[in-house]
């Protein structure tokens, strides 16, 4: 990409919590930035969610809290076509001063999961679809947001609605302008079941080039929001009883001639693919604070919600949390289902795959699939509560095998002193630090 036409850069890496973390710099430090990459805190990628540092965290106390170098992703810059000042952003990620990957990085986690793949000469493609609200944030709690013909604020529910979808269509426009600008591959828009709930659809690529998407999808989505007068969120569960923003991965696995492994020419797929949906769902329960990372991501996971909250898998089934879509053999793959749309991409990406490649590897195999309605099953449950969730990560040898021990360990220590100011803070006012945050 051509920087002259930029007059400022951001230089930002992914937190433990997927917001951008780094610094504004003038356009002509792009040549220095790439060379020589910028020094930043290790700590930096540890902070919690108002970006405060963990209270005795090894990063800072028991290192003097030294510094790492990031250095750009092979993403390149990317325009930032929220801001009315020309800009660019150059994602990094970050190594030790020595050129080590930085294994409290979330990006770095996803890497070291797609290394094992390759070992066996794989590589993974993967897409998300992408839930998200608009919203009205100018009193004391959320409201929906006007509609841009009517001027009044949004009254029922739009599921599949052409109408609502073109009364947003500058919105829109400006979305897939904005993703056409920073290289997302864009899909289809869908009004969702929610007040103001929308889902983009992203296109199947390269599993690390599909993390990326997500993180900048998430920060255009809300950038170009504001430019128009509303806010959009992420957040699990807006309304307390409206619908929940989820995020759904798609996976699927080519082998070194571009075949894909779940594919045996059949509807049901390979051994292959039943040993990932079998890793995936042995990790279910302890990849909880993955999956749903924040306390109001809890309200989401409830019976009745439309979320999954058991581990169980089917064909073609929407109330499972692993579901196999039917269509051409050759695209066989795996959906996910679990996560909220608050989740960190990377880790999301990072657990996901790991556990599937640890079914894989132990030659695991899945229960029978399931029919009918999941939620009303008896099935291996996720944690059921922030704190539990922690715990149970903490503790999992299986996760120790998926993600790196320093990452669970900072997670942990980040998720504990967020879990302990929010119960200073009223519930009523929660929203204000979620709200775009996640």
């Amino acid at each position: 990409m051509d920087l002259s036409q930029f007059r400022t850069l951001r230089a930002a890496a992914c937190d433990l919590n997927g917001q951008m973390r780094g610094k504004r710099l003038p356009a002509g430090e792009a040549e220095k930035l790439e060379n020589d990459g910028l020094r930043m805190p290790l700590s930096a990628l540890n902070v919690d969610l108002w970006g405060r540092d963990i209270d005795d965290s090894p990063l800072v106390f028991a290192t003097g809290d030294r510094d790492g170098v990031l250095h750009p992703t092979e993403r390149g810059p990317v325009p930032m076509p929220w801001l009315a000042t020309p800009s660019s952003l150059v994602p990094m990620w970050m190594s030790d001063e020595g050129g080590a990957p930085f294994m409290g990085d979330p990006r770095h986690a996803l890497r070291a999961v797609l290394e094992r793949f390759a070992g066996r000469g794989w590589h993974v493609i993967a897409a998300t679809e992408m839930e998200f609200t608009l919203v009205d944030d100018s009193g004391d709690a959320l409201h929906p947001p006007a509609n841009p013909v009517t001027g009044r604020p949004l009254q029922g529910h739009a599921v599949l609605s052409i109408r609502q979808l073109d009364a947003f269509d500058a919105f829109f426009t400006d979305l897939y302008e904005g993703c056409a600008a920073m290289g997302i591959p864009v899909q289809s828009a869908t009004s969702e079941a929610g007040l103001g709930q929308f889902e983009i659809t992203l296109g199947h690529r390269a599993a690390m080039a599909a993390a990326d998407d997500a993180w900048l999808f998430k920060a255009l989505a809300r950038g170009l929001a504001r430019r128009h007068g509303m806010a959009a969120t992420f957040m699990a569960k807006p309304y307390p009883d409206d619908a929940g923003n989820g995020m759904h991965v798609h996976f699927s696995v080519l082998d070194e001639a571009g075949q894909n492994v779940f594919d045996d020419g059949g509807p049901e797929g390979s051994a292959l693919l039943r040993q990932a949906v079998a890793g995936c769902l042995r990790a279910m329960p302890a990849s909880t604070l993955v999956f749903a990372p924040h306390g109001a991501s809890y309200d989401r996971l409830v019976p009745g919600a439309h979320a999954p909250t058991g581990a169980g898998w089917g064909y073609e089934n929407r109330t499972a949390a692993i579901r196999i879509p039917s269509g051409p053999t050759r695209a066989r793959r795996i959906e996910h289902r679990v996560a909220g749309g608050d989740i960190t991409p990377y880790l999301l990406m990072a657990a996901v795959l790991g556990a599937a490649f640890s079914g894989i590897e132990d030659a695991l195999e899945p229960p029978a699939p399931l029919t009918g309605n999941c939620y009303e099953q008896d099935l291996p449950q996720l944690a059921p509560s922030w704190a539990e969730a922690i715990e149970v990560l903490e503790g999992d040898s299986l996760m120790a095998r998926i993600l790196p021990p320093l990452l669970i360990e900072n997670l942990c220590r980040t998720k504990r002193q967020e879990l302990a100011r929010f119960a200073e803070l009223p519930a009523e006012k929660h929203w204000q630090s979620y709200l775009e945050a996640v």
